[in-house]
């Protein structure tokens, strides 16, 4: 909760920052212009002024500011009446200046323009009319664009400034994230690992209180059952004995889950594994009318835990076995990659709920009655210890594929 009130928090701090840097560039470009604006009509007042008071304009030569590239006035004619240039007085002014002042003249009215000069630069040209002892003249007053345009700059920096802080700030909040996703992360492994090792101290327990027992219990049921004087009572022993049997596997898998994640590797036939998995569950295969088909090359090796391995394919296909009560096919196949090999176990049974799908790992979690619920789980302790990977695609009424990837060199395990 904590931390999606953090990411909300700074989702809006980024959006208002954001928002705020975004309007201001916005704002900078008409602001620059409505600065360029006044500082032409305040200076075209001036030069107004100075002309009205000095019909001569010899006052006008000595008119400077750090804006003005230059200035002119000029007459219907298109004569330059006063140039900041004084020897450009007297002749016509270019015709691109006298397509604007034809409407100034026209018009009565201002104009404004930015345009190139010939050294490069970029400069803002305000067209005003002027009326002078009765005689209307046409103002071209060409700024610099310097300070307005250091509005506008400004602004894009601190546009560019604002979005790197926040993408710093989200950059340092994925690091953190990740960090705290780690922490976690390591906290329940550290979590699962106390409680595996205290499954363990439980599994040794078992094995001492409840394994000896057991046997002992099978032993007297198989002798009994022998020595039976009647059908019924053979029946019964029998049941006992199976009973035994189904008590002694699952205290095998829970002491097998429980027990160390070591692995021992060596190299390992897997053509000859998968024979002898198969050879296993092919008496049950036959009693549920479930035929085999298996697909492996004869020199598949690889580097891992035979005993482990063992395991591993023995929980597939009795996993597989299960799922079709009624019969039906188990396939098992294996193929050399690159790195390793691919196994794949399928069956054409009921398929997988995606609801129990998404728990079919867990240990102890399990469907059936009589279940465990450690035989995918174990399996995919198996497959982790050798730095594999184990993943299913299940289709309800259709049936389940299991693919195991092993790699094919493993170091000390």
């Amino acid at each position: 909760m904590l931390k999606r009130i953090l990411f909300l928090s700074w989702l809006a701090i980024s959006a208002c920052l954001t928002w705020f840097a975004a309007s201001d560039y916005r704002a900078a470009i008409p602001m620059a212009k409505e600065n360029l604006r006044g500082l032409a009509l305040s200076l075209s007042a001036a030069i107004e002024n100075m002309a009205v008071s000095d019909p001569s304009f010899s006052s006008l030569a000595g008119f400077r500011t750090r804006d003005i590239a230059y200035f002119s006035l000029t007459d219907r004619n298109g004569m330059l009446r006063f140039h900041s240039n004084h020897d450009l007085i007297g002749k016509r002014a270019e015709d691109h200046d006298m397509s604007v002042m034809r409407d100034v003249f026209a018009h009565n009215k201002t104009a404004e323009t930015r345009v190139t000069l010939g050294t490069g630069e970029t400069v803002y040209r305000f067209h005003s009319p002027m009326n002078l002892s009765g005689e209307l003249l046409a103002l071209c007053l060409t700024l610099h664009t310097y300070r307005a345009d250091a509005v506008v700059r400004r602004a894009r920096l601190n546009l560019a400034a604002l979005l790197s802080l926040t993408a710093a700030g989200w950059l340092m909040f994925a690091v953190f994230h990740r960090y705290a996703a780690r922490e976690e992360r390591h906290r329940l492994e550290m979590a699962q690992r106390e409680r595996m090792a205290k499954m363990g101290e439980m599994g040794a327990m078992m094995a001492h209180e409840i394994r000896n027992p057991l046997a002992g219990i099978k032993g007297y049921a198989q002798l009994l059952k022998e020595k039976a004087a009647d059908q019924r009572s053979a029946g019964q022993l029998e049941l006992i004995v199976t009973e035994c049997l189904r008590l002694e596997a699952m205290v095998n898998d829970l002491l097998s889950y429980v027990g160390s994640d070591g692995i021992s590797p060596a190299p390992v036939n897997m053509a000859e594994l998968i024979e002898k998995s198969v050879s296993l569950i092919a008496a049950e295969a036959k009693l549920l009318n479930i035929a085999i088909e298996s697909d492996y090359p004869a020199s598949l090796r690889i580097s891992g835990d035979a005993d482990k391995l063992e395991q591993l394919l023995l929980n597939l296909c009795r996993n597989a076995l299960q799922a079709m009560p009624d019969g039906g096919i188990l396939g098992i196949s294996a193929r050399e990659t690159g790195a390793g090999c691919v196994v794949t176990v399928n069956d054409n049974g009921q398929g997988i709920s995606p609801d129990v799908a998404a728990r079919i790992f867990e240990p102890f979690f399990t469907t059936r009655a009589r279940g465990t619920g450690l035989g995918l789980a174990l399996c995919k302790k198996i497959v982790d210890a050798h730095n594999g990977s184990i993943t299913f695609e299940s289709e309800l009424g259709r049936g389940t594929v299991f693919t195991v990837t092993l790699p094919g060199w493993l170091g000390a395990g």
